[in-house]
């Protein structure tokens, strides 16, 4: 199957209602270039699960902006003060979980694990409406798993087959990202051969990615 696609190919996988997982910190490893090609589909009503929901009018904020995004989860949206505002509004649903649970949800999610306990969040606001329990003599809370429709993620480099490569703070969410949706799309930087990439390097294996979109120029 061939991997390499347009943004605008890649894009056509996302649909009304869709939840979408979105690789990044800030714009830090965020896929700019697939969130761009987003914004000019006429699709909305979109659940989103990434760290922040972008910076105003940039990245996720755009989408915010016009009013395609239903619900947020995440852990950091106070980069994004449109996010609050939104959300006053009754035009944004947002769910709050600590960046550590965010993760590991996330992780648990691509590993088929349902749900896990966690003490973080315990006897505060962040636990309405989840189950309690006590172990050691400790409060826990039952956090679901988080899995999604489409992940879009941002990667340094790929090979042919679609193995990727992070750099840096850019890798942030998008490997355990790429475990956990249906179908993974991955930006990248540059494109090599086959045999090019360091299996010691290789982070992401190309079974877990669909397909495969190159950066347009410009994009950081």
């Amino acid at each position: 199957m061939k991997k390499l696609i347009t943004p605008q190919e890649a894009v056509t996988y996302i649909k009304d209602g869709c939840r979408v997982m979105v690789g990044g910190f800030g714009l830090v490893g965020c896929p700019l270039t697939l969130v761009d090609a987003l914004l000019d589909t006429a699709v909305k009503d979109l659940e989103i699960i990434s760290n922040n929901l972008g910076e105003p009018g940039k990245g996720l904020g755009a989408l915010v902006r016009q009013q395609r995004v239903r619900k947020g989860i995440g852990s950091y949206f106070t980069s994004n003060p449109e996010v609050a505002a939104s959300y006053h509004r009754g035009e944004l649903e947002v769910e709050l979980l600590p960046q550590g649970t965010l993760s590991e949800a996330i992780r648990a999610g691509g590993a088929g694990i349902a749900a896990f306990y966690t003490p973080v969040g315990a006897g505060t606001e962040i636990a309405a409406g989840k189950e309690e329990r006590v172990f050691s003599n400790q409060k826990f809370i039952l956090q679901e798993a988080l899995k999604a429709d489409v992940a879009l993620i941002k990667a340094c480099q790929a090979d042919e087959l679609g193995n990727l490569i992070y750099t840096k703070s850019a890798r942030n969410f998008n490997p355990i990202m790429a475990t956990a949706a249906k179908i993974v799309i991955a930006e990248i930087d540059e494109m090599v051969p086959i045999g090019e990439l360091s299996p010691e390097h290789i982070v992401t294996p190309h079974l877990f990615v669909d397909f495969l979109v190159l950066k347009e120029a410009g994009r950081t």
